[in-house]
């Protein structure tokens, strides 16, 4: 056998070889998007880990596309649009603009940060989209009165339990704490309130929680024990909330993809388009704070210029559904209200 015919044979098995690659890669990009859901979550929480940043294996996409438009290779070709069509028909949804979306109310999220150097600053910055609604987090209590007293000209009504916070510009009643502390964490960690929201749709339960965070190690993986227990805690509290129009807005400390948050998507709707990408405020990589209603829907949802937290903030609009019953008998004790928590919420 010649050396010329040698080198064309191998040459011809490096080609082949190249190409299942492609194949492969091209496979296993479709299959981690559509199921995801089957990555076991039992070693490192692996699946949960790869649902926070789900979007971001859109990256492979245009890589594997360049790699296989050279090839001669229809296999290849059809492979490599695999995780095309995968990708799209999760997040290109997301993608879509809609126009002028009908709405009721604009409701805004931010993880103020504990380390803000400048509280009146940011909530100043808070003041410019308008919103009905501002929930917050991570509130201390020698910045509370900097919010406090920024925000009170155009929201005149607050509630405050623990280290999160409601201003509104309708009347806030039946205000209190919501039990959402895991096991082991000890008492006085209050990151979870209520208040019912006097809108001109009707009363709306307004829930504001800060989950755990979670951690990401070599060693043990995605460490969201914590966190998961905390969403099925929220989870049973909303389900057994007496008033149809619910919103939950707070730092939820993963993404809506997370199966870890599934006692809470699925009881609410999560926003329609838009990433809105919320942390780090550097170099935003995922949307973990959340906005999400009940008996309503969120058609936009969009990120905020930075502020002097790790987080951005982040807006939606909020549409009721007309249908849904305004709950005003709840108030007046014909279908009393489900409780959750005791201890003694502040307000204004």
């Amino acid at each position: 056998m010649g050396t010329g015919v040698v080198r064309s044979r191998s040459r011809f098995l490096g080609e082949r070889m190249w190409d299942r690659v492609l194949v492969l890669l091209s496979v296993l990009v479709a299959c981690l998007l559509v199921f995801h859901t089957a990555l076991p979550n039992d070693v490192g929480r692996l699946g949960s880990l790869l649902e926070t940043f789900l979007p971001w294996l859109g990256l492979s996409v245009p890589v594997l596309l360049g790699l296989a438009l050279p090839r001669r290779s229809v296999v290849v070709w059809c492979a490599s649009l695999l995780p095309v069509l995968a990708w799209f028909s999760l997040f290109g949804g997301l993608l879509v603009s809609r126009p002028g979306p009908e709405y009721d109310i604009t409701v805004l999220q931010h993880n103020v940060s504990d380390e803000n150097r400048d509280p009146s600053g940011t909530a100043r910055k808070l003041l410019k989209p308008g919103a009905e609604l501002i929930a917050l987090e991570e509130l201390t209590p020698p910045a509370l009165p900097d919010f406090a007293a920024v925000l009170a000209p155009d929201y005149p009504h607050h509630a405050t339990v623990g280290t999160v916070g409601l201003w509104s510009k309708f009347p806030l009643v039946d205000v209190r704490r919501v039990d959402i502390r895991p096991e082991g964490i000890e008492e006085g960690w209050d990151r979870g309130m209520r208040a019912t929201a006097r809108t001109p749709q009707g009363d709306v339960a307004v829930y504001v929680a800060h989950l755990p965070s979670v951690r990401i190690g070599l060693a043990e993986g995605l460490t969201s024990a914590r966190r998961d227990e905390s969403a099925a805690l929220l989870g049973a509290a909303i389900a057994t909330e007496r008033l149809d129009r619910v919103i939950l807005v707070g730092d939820l400390n993963s993404t809506m993809d997370d199966r870890g948050l599934a006692p809470l998507s699925s009881r609410l709707n999560a926003p329609r388009s838009g990433f809105a990408f919320s942390w780090p405020a550097g170099f935003p990589l995922a949307r973990i704070d959340q906005i999400m209603a009940r008996s309503g829907t969120v058609p936009r949802v969009w990120s905020l210029p930075a502020t002097g937290s790790d987080h951005l903030p982040i807006a939606a609009r909020v549409r009721f559904d007309k249908t849904a019953d305004s709950g005003r008998d709840c108030q007046s004790g014909a279908a009393p209200c489900a409780r959750s928590g005791t201890s003694g919420p502040s307000s204004g």
